[in-house]
């Protein structure tokens, strides 16, 4: 017991001493199709303050580009990995001169705000940004609190230096409705509405400097404000910009609570401990420094979302526009926002339950307290909005698996309620669904994916209904997820697109995808046959037998195909037909264990992690996804998955390093892979708390509760269980 002990605090005392965060780089996913952020925050922050670039195009959702070298300015929020861009809110952009009040165009250096970076000098760590502005001769860092930005900028002498704050230009699809600015006794205040991905986005700021302000100029339309001053060569101007959901008043509590003061140095290392701090909750052990790298970024990246948006005090703008406070109707709770869920219900969330279990109840709180508001739980909610982007109901399985894991802090009949009334609603689908058993083509584009993703939501309500002691409700979802029986042909052995007289369409090549204009979403047939998470003994069925099933998994990972002149381009990261870089077939490698075969999943879950990650700008095979990418990148190097979308099962897979100690709810989850090595990735043999596992999975209440995995690893393709 005594050298337990001493080893639990010597894996607790390492954690805490390490420098995580030397291992991260943030700007892996910042080429390619990653879209990721790159900037300063801190773990699920408000405020992602970072360059915002000239290009309006889809690989500058994040507002950055490795290939791009241009910056407007410098915006207080971004999204990270998306496949849609919206945000980039108040941003400022030190100057000397007098540029034009404009965006600007790349081919007219003198037509806007406009600078390159000099990327060679450019320092991006977690909590820290750095970059020198060419066309002023201004070195920009950066830093931030949960609700502040903070701003160091190193101007050259000049008598017509100043910081121009733009409220006018976001990126992409965002588009400014009403602003406001007005300077008062602390600085300069105001709010920014705006429309885009999200249609009613209202954020409120205030802005105050180190520096005697030499006077301020406001455009008469109200979209700049030019803050002007005298600078001397080398001297440092700074600035602090906090945001509110609710009200100026709001912004300044913020600022007072979070950054009183005017340190920029130990602003940005009370970040980097915050990150550490998050870091730490996952310490692996491994010789290969690049797959360190790629492990602790993937770690940023999973907590960069979703977003605190609330202010100090706990007021938050909920989603019906209305300013609550967090102690309406029940416990206090601290709000969120930036919920992707088609994507993070895979494999974010269930990390999260694992290592983040301290935020997992206002996460979950959060999704409550939306269906208050707007009548069901969300599907893409993004600062107060319901985007309703993607399809099915990734909400009802995130809430599902957090009944079915008893997460702490959660009302469970609340939760149920929630599930049920967005299950049963009328909308996206939903009632042709519920009433013919499947959404026909007739009904609209992407009708298989809908039903496959409705289906596998039943099962997470049947799921909870169970635990709950509702049978009626129990037995009506449990059917209600088989429903993807009904969109597959026994013929072709596709999911297919079918017509509401029940005949297939006529016209089918499972290669081909046409975006958003057929029966599938970011993908095709041969992906989406797949999408049965929950009920692989159905999918057994559907083929005839356990070999057949094998047989065409098989193929999966060899076929070729071309895809269609509008194919989709998250069709990405290809294994014959399985895409890596999109979400809808980040389970399917798993499905070889639990068939029987778990060397085909060790195999593809070691190319996967060794040739689809890597240490580079183009180090993601696809969009990040506000951490799915990362998380299943994560989830499987330490060895496991969880396939179905409720229940808390993860399927063994191979584990990438030596050894893994989890900071769990529960105390240390520590994971030994013996004799692990790229020929021995093949599980031999399992250990759970020294008794000999027996199943293809690990149940989270064991990992939950703290342990020890022990997994011998070898070169000889055998099945354990």
């Amino acid at each position: 017991m005594k050298k337990i002990l001493m080893a639990l605090l010597l894996i607790s005392s390492t954690a805490t001493a390490q420098n995580l965060t030397q291992y991260v780089d943030p700007t892996i996913g910042s080429g390619g199709h990653g879209h990721v952020f790159v900037g300063a925050n801190v773990p699920f922050g408000l405020v992602e303050l970072g360059p915002t670039s000239l290009p309006q195009q889809w690989d500058w959702c994040s507002g950055y580009h490795v290939s791009d070298s241009t910056a407007i300015g410098f915006s207080h929020t971004h999204l990270s990995g998306t496949g849609i861009g919206d945000l980039f809110d108040v941003t400022m952009m030190p100057v000397v001169g007098r540029p034009a009040y404009a965006r600007g165009e790349e081919t007219d250096p003198k037509s806007g705000l406009w600078s390159y970076i000099e990327r060679s000098t450019q320092v991006v760590r977690p909590g820290y940004y750095k970059g020198k502005l060419l066309r002023y001769g201004i070195t920009a860092e950066l830093t931030a609190t949960q609700r502040v930005g903070m701003h160091r900028y190193t101007f050259p002498q000049s008598t017509d230096a100043a910081i121009v704050i733009d409220l006018m230009n976001g990126g992409c699809w965002d588009k400014a409705t009403e602003v406001h600015m007005e300077q008062d006794e602390g600085g300069i205040s105001g709010y920014r509405y705006s429309t885009g991905w999200a249609k009613n986005q209202k954020i409120f700021f205030h802005v105050k400097f180190n520096k005697r302000i030499d006077g301020v100029e406001t455009t008469a339309d109200g979209h700049y404000a030019r803050i002007n001053f005298q600078t001397g060569d080398g001297e440092k101007v700074l600035a602090k910009v906090s945001l509110s959901p609710t009200s100026v008043a709001g912004a300044k509590a913020n600022m007072a609570a979070e950054l009183p003061g005017w340190d920029f140095d130990a602003t940005a290392k009370a970040a980097d401990k915050a990150w550490n701090d998050e870091l730490s909750r996952v310490v692996i052990t491994t010789d290969d420094a690049q797959q360190r790298r790629i492990f602790y970024t993937a770690m940023y990246h999973e907590m960069i979302a979703p977003n605190v948006f609330c202010d100090v005090n706990g007021d938050y703008r909920g989603s019906d526009d209305m300013v609550r406070q967090n102690t309406d109707e029940g416990e206090a709770f601290t709000n969120y926002t930036t919920y992707s869920l088609w994507d993070t219900y895979r494999a974010q969330h269930p990390l999260m339950t694992l290592i983040h279990s301290d935020r997992m109840p206002d996460f979950i709180n959060t999704m409550l307290h939306i269906y208050r508001e707007q009548g069901k739980l969300p599907v893409w909610h993004l600062m107060a909005n319901e985007t309703d982007c993607m399809v099915g109901n990734p909400g009802v399985a995130v809430v599902g698996d957090a009944v079915m894991k008893d997460i702490e802090g959660l009302d469970q009949q609340l939760a149920f309620e929630a599930m049920k009334t967005s299950a049963m609603l009328d909308e996206r689908g939903l009632k042709e669904y519920r009433e013919r058993g499947y959404i026909a083509v007739e009904d609209g584009n992407e009708n298989v994916s809908r039903t496959l993703e409705y289906a596998l939501a039943d099962w997470a309500v049947a799921q909870a209904a169970k635990k709950l002691g509702k049978t009626d409700d129990y037995n009506y979802f449990l059917k209600r997820s088989k429903s993807y029986t009904n969109v597959f042909d026994k013929k072709k052995k596709f999911m297919r697109g079918r017509h509401a007289d029940g005949t297939f369409r006529t016209t089918f090549d499972p290669f081909v995808s046409s975006h958003e204009q057929d029966d599938f979403t970011e993908g095709n047939a041969w992906q989406y046959t797949w999408l049965v998470p929950h009920d692989i003994d159905g999918l057994v069925s559907l083929f005839g037998n356990k070999k057949a099933l094998i047989a065409k998994l098989d193929s999966l990972f060899v076929v070729t195909g071309d895809l269609g002149k509008n194919a989709s381009p998250d069709i990405s990261g290809l294994i014959g037909q399985y895409a890596h870089g999109n979400e809808p077939s980040h389970h399917i490698v798993y499905f070889y264990t639990m068939l029987g075969e778990p060397w085909k999943t060790a195999d593809l879950v070691r190319q996967i992690n060794t040739t689809l990650y890597h240490d580079q700008p183009d180090g993601l095979s696809g969009n990040e996804d506000v951490g799915q990418m990362s998380a299943w990148y994560i989830l499987s190097s330490l060895g496991f998955y969880q396939v179905e979308p409720a229940g808390g099962r993860y399927v063994l897979g191979s584990p990438l390093f030596n050894r893994a100690d989890l900071r769990v709810k529960g105390g240390t989850f520590t994971i030994i892979a013996k004799d692990n090595s790229p020929e021995n990735h093949y599980i031999q043999s399992v250990k759970l708390n020294g008794k000999r596992l027996k199943k293809y999975w690990v149940d989270y209440a064991d990992i939950a509760r703290g342990g020890t995995l022990e997994i011998q690893m070898g070169k000889e393709k055998t099945k354990w269980y």
